[in-house]
């Protein structure tokens, strides 16, 4: 793990697509999350706009270059398209609503994400297996995602994106829609996550996000400001 402040965010904005500022735009975020040992913090941001959170998620992973503002994602710097590259292969990003991925199984999913990490070759099949037995998916992991039920397939989206041990993990809408019972089930496995990495949560429900997370701030009108 690195030392020194994961995610520093002063008057960052960013917008995509045709909607220009209207929709999809992070107007202005400011925050930080300080932890020297880059584990054992988890912020939750609610943003009730889905376009909105994805524009703020897609900033922190690198994936997007802020339009102004400074951001720095584990000491990078975003408005630099190598810092942004540097950043994207040390943070993993869980998405609720990703593309389905036709014909996968549930231990595939994890397999084929270790694959793209580029993590050694000898390495791939025991952290694999490690994530999926850690967050309970061990009796569902050659069941077809397409079959599973919804909270196992966002364990599996989960551990997908732990599987190579990030310094950061983003999570997106991943305790939306969910009955009260599973939401407390995924929250205690994002806790778990949480004790080795920084974790940043976004969802449409204040409440939801504090089962899992240590303080959670409010996006309104893509506004951010951290008291």
């Amino acid at each position: 793990m690195l030392s020194g402040t994961p995610v520093l965010a002063a008057g960052v904005g960013a917008r995509r697509g045709w909607h220009g500022w209207r929709g999809g735009a992070v107007r202005s975020a400011s925050f930080r999350i300080d932890d020297p040992a880059y584990g054992g913090t988890a912020l939750g941001i609610a943003v009730w706009r889905r376009s909105v959170a994805t524009t703020l998620i897609d900033l922190l992973a690198g994936l997007i270059r802020p339009a102004y503002g400074e951001l720095r994602v584990l000491g990078e710097d975003m408005a630099t398209a190598r810092g942004r590259s540097a950043v994207r292969g040390k943070v993993g990003v869980a998405r609720r609503l990703a593309r389905p991925q036709p014909g996968f199984r549930v231990r595939g999913l994890v397999e084929h994400a270790a694959r793209l990490s580029r993590l050694p070759a000898r390495d791939r099949d025991l952290l694999a297996a490690a994530i999926v037995d850690r967050l309970g998916l061990t009796p569902w992991a050659d069941v077809p995602l397409r079959t599973a039920p919804d909270p196992v397939c966002r364990r599996a989206r989960l551990a997908a994106a732990a599987v190579h041990q990030p310094d950061l993990l983003l999570i997106d809408g991943m305790l939306d829609d969910l009955a009260l019972d599973d939401g407390a089930e995924l929250a205690d496995v994002i806790r778990d996550l949480g004790k080795d990495t920084t974790v940043i949560m976004v969802g449409r429900d204040s409440s939801s996000l504090a089962l899992a997370c240590t303080e959670v701030l409010t996006m309104a009108d893509g506004i951010l400001v951290r008291p």
